[in-house]
């Protein structure tokens, strides 16, 4: 199985190789604002290294699996969890958290002693 929190060369998406294509896919940024600063680092003094480091990144990443994301929604959380893995767990942790509190309401609801409904079914015998 493919890690998904791995930088890919984003083919699928890709207008020369990919590497703007798979820094947005890895970041969540809009493709177009990579390419932009793309250019203008390129035009702002960075002319050789720029090219240089595309150059390597695009020989050096591996391609974007197929089907490593099933929707969209899973794309969008594997980004979160790049960008910050501990507010990531804390979301989870937090969901969890709620889940349980639900969890034990229920319990509570169904196990404690309900006297109006107890009267009702002394006041059916």
């Amino acid at each position: 199985m493919a890690a998904r929190t791995q930088y890919y060369l984003n083919k699928q998406d890709a207008k020369w190789k990919g590497v703007c294509a798979g820094i947005a896919d890895y970041t969540g940024i809009e493709v177009l604002w990579v390419r932009i600063g793309m250019v203008l680092l390129t035009l702002a003094g960075g002319f050789p290294w720029t090219l240089i480091a595309y150059a390597l990144i695009a020989w050096m990443a591996p391609r974007k699996p197929i089907g490593l994301y099933e929707t969209p929604d899973d794309a969008k959380f594997w980004q979160g969890v790049r960008t910050n893995p501990t507010r990531s767990a804390a979301e989870v942790r937090s969901k969890l958290r709620d889940i349980d509190r639900r969890l034990g309401d229920m319990e509570t609801h169904f196990t404690s002693r309900n006297t109006a409904l107890a009267n009702e079914i002394d006041a059916l015998r």
